[in-house]
């Protein structure tokens, strides 16, 4: 008989004797309080890397982004393959902050670096999950969703030993607040920041320091109105000129930037703006200003792209290019943003060949920033030009941790070439990194279904829409599919609710059309279908609008129509 094996999460404290044969190591507190973010998963990197490192270098080499940002204290034994260009700036030339999803994509490579490396049928056991830091939570989510229990059986006991209260001073603090901005561990910088900011001396430099990345940590998680709080703490409590005009650059951007654009106040965002643009001006050392100034432009220059006027954004944005030029050597990361959002308002108003420009003159500046092949591929896709998008999408693959988008795109791009499995390759993957990825699971059951695996088709519509409940997309498939079935009313159902959720959206007149035609109603078929090709015309709806003319009829509306669905020849 065979072991069975299992993940498992547990109530309580972990008993003296934690079960689990054939351990890894031993048990591993997850306590964030004295290690901060990823102490499982720099504990459970120090048992494994230096072995590896011994047998597979390689595989360790594949991972070295992962591994030093998870475990900093192996980075003399891990050199940096794939070192992107902030990695040797100084502090206050690292102006880009790491979306939270970071941690998703790091938490992912270390799940494939552990999976390869541990030996199998060994177990693994975790206490005090309740107490973990998120980056803790995140991965070991991920290594229990990703490993088999085979290869290792993963226990968390969600209570433990409690450690000892917390005495480190401001100094302590700051090494780990200052990682965590580096790194995107945002929710160990507004812990560890408050903890920071009740150390330090109110308006002193330590003070600002903390206050600045925590609010920024704040803002970025979404916890907006304490992030505003903190802004407005810190102009009541300081009188310095940098101090004010980062705030109020603080405060516009969380109004330009909040996700709903009903809740966005960008009349008070400008005001903000315009506050932080005239004491930046007033900044007595040269180069500062010319940072400082081009920094709140490229701000005002959102605010104005969220209007609509796009030409007054671009005017902005130059005019940072142009302050930039006063800069020399110094702020590479900022000359590098201004020219992507360059590249971007260019794209946007048609001038693809200068946003193309941008983009490779950006790229140049960090060969290693993943976002910026993603977002120059997405133009080349649009241009028509598929080998170099899938150029720039491959190379985004290969500069840092898993990242969904580029399959994604990817997988975009070679459905138009027609590569359907590659296509479906790139999508399961695309789901397997972040099972939360709602687009992901609308593209695969559109190709399932086309390829009649209705059950898998309907598997991922049933997961999609468990995601997003009303997603027109996963309601126009499940409408496809139930005709299919034969389940029409089921069908009929779907396709009025994707209808009315996106009157826009050709393919669910298309399959309403076909269902119609089904039910018997060849006129109601007709209308549809028309409708779908105003929207969109496709050799299909064309097929599908001639059978239902035939039905009535109308055979030389028929006959036009198939003739608009034959190929066309090619003109020598």
């Amino acid at each position: 008989m065979t072991e069975r094996r299992s993940h498992l999460r547990a109530q309580g404290a972990p008993p003296a004797r934690p079960e689990g044969k054939r351990p890894l190591m031993p048990m591993i507190d997850g306590h964030r309080r004295p290690g901060g973010p990823y102490t499982v998963g720099a504990a459970l990197l120090g048992r494994l890397v230096p072995a590896v490192l011994e047998r597979s270098g390689n595989l360790v080499a594949a991972h070295d982004i992962e591994i030093r940002a998870v475990a900093p204290e192996l980075r003399g034994l891990v050199p940096a393959r794939r070192g992107t260009l902030d990695a040797d700036l100084t502090d206050d030339e690292r102006i880009l902050v790491p979306a939270p999803r970071r941690t998703l994509r790091l938490a992912n490579g270390i799940a494939e670096f552990v999976r390869d490396a541990v030996p199998p049928g060994r177990t693994l056991v975790v206490c005090n999950g309740a107490q973990a830091d998120p980056t803790d939570v995140e991965l070991l989510d991920v290594l229990m969703r990703r490993i088999p229990p085979a290869v290792l059986a993963i226990t968390v006991y969600l209570g433990g030993p409690e450690p000892p209260p917390d005495s480190r001073d401001a100094a302590e603090l700051w090494a780990i607040v200052d990682r965590g901005v580096r790194e995107g561990f945002l929710h160990a910088v507004a812990e560890l920041g408050a903890r920071g900011l009740a150390l330090s001396e109110p308006g002193g430099e330590a003070w600002w320091r903390f206050a600045q990345r925590t609010a920024t940590a704040l803002g970025g998680l979404g916890r907006r109105e304490e992030a505003r709080a903190l802004w407005e703490e810190v102009r009541r409590t300081s009188q310095d000129a940098a101090v004010h005009a980062a705030s109020a650059y603080g405060l516009a951007m969380l109004d330009a930037r909040h996700p709903e654009p009903a809740r966005r106040d960008l009349g008070r965002a400008r005001g903000w703006m315009n506050e932080a643009i005239a004491i930046s001006t007033l900044l007595p050392d040269p180069v500062r200003r010319a940072f400082k100034l081009g920094f709140d432009r490229n701000g005002l220059a959102l605010i104005e792209l969220r209007q609509g006027r796009l030409r007054q954004a671009l005017a902005l944005v130059e005019s940072a290019v142009e302050l930039a030029r006063e800069l020399g050597d110094r702020h590479p990361l900022h000359r590098m943003v201004l020219l992507a959002n360059r590249a971007q308002l260019l794209a946007v108003l048609g001038r693809a060949k200068e946003s193309l420009e941008d983009w490779g003159a950006s790229i140049a500046i960090d060969p290693l920033f993943p976002d910026s092949y993603v977002d120059r591929g997405n133009l080349l896709f649009e241009l028509g030009r598929h080998r170099e998008a899938l150029a720039d999408y491959e190379s985004a693959l290969r500069a840092g941790p898993p990242l969904p988008e580029a399959h994604y795109n990817r997988a975009e791009l070679r459905i138009v070439q027609g590569d359907v499995a590659g296509a479906l390759t790139d999508l399961d993957r695309v789901i397997d990194l972040d099972p939360g990825y709602v687009d992901a699971y609308v593209n695969r059951a559109g190709l399932l279904a086309c390829l009649e695996r209705d059950e898998e088709a309907r598997a991922d519509t049933t997961a999609g829409l468990a995601l997003s409940p009303g997603n027109p997309y996963l309601l126009t498939v499940l409408g496809q599919l139930e005709t299919g079935a034969g389940r029409l009313p089921e069908a009929r159902r779907a396709l009025d609710s994707a209808i009315e959720l996106a009157p826009g959206l050709a393919a669910a007149w298309g399959n309403r059309g076909v269902l119609r035609y089904e039910a018997g109603d060849p006129e109601g078929a007709v209308a549809d279908l028309t409708r779908a090709i105003a929207l969109a015309p496709q050799p299909d709806l064309y097929v599908n609008r001639a059978v239902a003319l035939r039905a009535l009829g109308r055979t030389a509306e028929a006959a036009a129509d198939d003739a608009r669905a034959a190929p066309q020849p090619e003109v020598p």
